[in-house]
């Protein structure tokens, strides 16, 4: 095999890709992608040690988040920048040795330098995931993995806005060290697993925190779905600072900025209402970008992760900026000493393209994160103890281009009418369009925000716990029927479990990277389960 890959639900086969990726990464980027964050592990090794020293890291951790991050499922395909970044960390582990004065024995990730891409490449054959031959302990190294990987995601939106949080990089860096270890057992890598899904926690309340601080709470909103006959800017992935920016410097210009995908929430927060030209929503997940992205006609800037691979038809209108890359594409790169992006060359872009072609008409509503929710608290407690709200069903996560993700949208469509959904992340869009009606004014479909925002239904499920005075989040009338697809899902799944939520159920198949062994830990342990039919289901789970 050119590679190996099975991170995210679309592994080929159910068991990994070999050739090239499904997301559609070839062998040499998805190689050097291993590379990388074999690199960043020998960054957390020689931090590590320069922290016990009390020598500042601050370059480190932000490296070491980065790459996590770009290593993302759908963020970069760039094999340039991701060889740059490489060589930049290399850069980084000589200027923490030459701080160190050490001549300690080191693992071969703190000190291999590869002569150019090629011999890049030849080492990263040399030390991918299927170089760990248990695979019970490879299984185990790969699930802490892609949680860090999440956790990494939600760690530089925070830092983008200035909120850290200096123990998460601890752990970030000690789980990262555990990964490369030859002796670590199965119990400490279920215990640094668990332990990940606290972290997890963390980092969304901190990222909760540093959007919340920054933009304001989000409030019940009603999202426009139509065009207007301005150009455009379409915005894409989750960083809300890179919005904020783009917001203000397109005042004034004549062009309009629309969402698209997971930038669909940031509508729901009273600061970004203040821009008369942020003026609405268009189309839906990800996965369907190939067709919505040639009608909207204008330029498309790409902040984090859910890049398909652009057609010829309209590669030349896509920007890319943070994480996310994609060769050929132009990229607008990071802050320098604090001063904002500069997107003026999308912008003058933007004015010489047709408005958007209109695909639907309407209105979506969202805004039901937890400070939301929890004022509408008494209504809430009133339906359900007055029976006409007998379950909620948690159906946050990711979307996807497999039919099978059709399961979503009829099992919404077929749920009982006394039922709502509480959604986070792009699985929304599989329903969030759908007649479902309200109970009593109470929305069928309660949309927290983002991927991250999952941590708004955590809050909100605690404070209904509080309120109903029971002794056990499991004793709630909540059903989890969470569908995945990459490493932010994962992430989210083990905060759930650190919070002693159990009994989730995961789809459309459950991860690849799960041995046998693990998977019955989690079977075991936690109820993880997987779905059959819709009709099944909700006879199983609801009625």
């Amino acid at each position: 095999m050119s590679m190996f890959c099975y991170q995210c639900q679309e592994a080929a086969k159910g068991t990994g890709c070999e050739i090239k990726g499904v997301c559609g990464k070839t062998s040499d980027v998805a190689n050097l992608q291993d590379l990388l964050l074999y690199t960043a592990k020998g960054v957390a090794v020689l931090s590590q040690l320069a922290d016990e020293k009390g020598i500042e890291q601050a370059q480190a951790n932000k490296y070491i988040i980065d790459s996590m991050f770009i290593t993302i499922t759908n963020a970069n395909f760039d094999r340039n920048k991701i060889a740059a970044k490489i060589k930049e960390g290399y850069a980084i582990q000589d200027e923490i040795k030459s701080q160190l004065g050490t001549s300690a024995d080191l693992h071969d990730c703190a000190t291999y330098r590869a002569a150019d891409e090629n011999a890049m490449e030849s080492k990263a054959l040399l030390i991918g995931i299927l170089s760990i031959e248990n695979e019970d302990i490879r299984s185990l190294k790969e699930l802490l993995t892609y949680g860090l990987k999440g956790m990494a995601a939600y760690g530089e939106h925070a830092w983008n806005l200035g909120y850290e949080n200096e123990e998460i990089y601890s752990f970030a860096k000690k789980a990262l060290v555990a990964t490369i270890s030859e002796t670590i057992s199965a119990d400490e890598l279920v215990g640094l697993v668990l332990e990940c899904g606290k972290f997890g926690v963390d980092v969304m309340a901190l990222l909760d925190k540093a959007n919340t601080e920054s933009f304001g709470n989000p409030e019940i909103t009603s999202v426009n779905i139509g065009v207007k006959n301005n150009p455009a800017i379409l915005i894409s992935g989750h960083d809300l600072k890179d919005l904020e920016e783009l917001l203000d410097q397109t005042q004034g210009t004549g062009v309009d900025v629309y969402t698209h995908s997971e930038m669909l929430p940031a509508h729901y927060y009273p600061k970004f209402k203040k821009y008369e030209n942020f003026v609405g929503n268009y189309g839906s997940a990800w996965w369907k970008q190939t067709t919505e992205f040639e009608s909207f006609n204008g330029p498309i800037l790409f902040t984090t992760n859910c890049i398909v691979p652009p057609k010829a038809s309209y590669k030349e209108r896509v920007y890319t900026t943070g994480a996310s890359g994609f060769d050929g594409c132009t990229h607008f790169p990071d802050r320098v000493n604090g001063q904002p992006k500069d997107f003026s060359a999308i912008i003058e872009h933007a004015k010489k393209c047709a408005a958007p072609t209109e695909i639907e008409t309407g209105e979506i509503v969202g805004g039901f994160a937890h400070n939301q929710v929890l004022q509408l608290a008494d209504k809430v407690v009133e339906a359900v103890k007055g029976g006409a709200i007998k379950k909620f069903v948690v159906m946050a996560g990711c979307d996807g281009r497999m039919n099978d993700r059709n399961y979503y949208t009829d099992f919404a469509n077929e749920l009982p009418k006394d039922t709502v959904i509480l959604t986070a992340g792009c699985a929304k869009y599989r329903y969030n369009k759908l007649p479902l009606g309200d109970i009593g004014g109470i929305p069928r479909v309660l949309d927290a925000g983002q991927c991250n925002d999952s941590y708004s239904l955590a809050v909100t499920a605690l404070k209904l716990k509080e309120v109903f005075e029971l002794d056990d989040i499991n004793d709630l009338p909540i059903v989890y029927n969470i569908a995945w697809y990459e490493q932010k899902a994962v992430i989210v799944l083990l905060a759930l479990l650190h919070l002693g939520v159990k009994n989730i159920n995961l789809g459309p198949t459950l991860p690849a990277f799960l041995s046998p062994n693990v998977a019955n830990i989690l079977v075991n342990t936690f109820g993880i389960g997987s779905i059959s039919t819709p009709k099944e289901d909700i006879a199983k789970w609801i009625n």
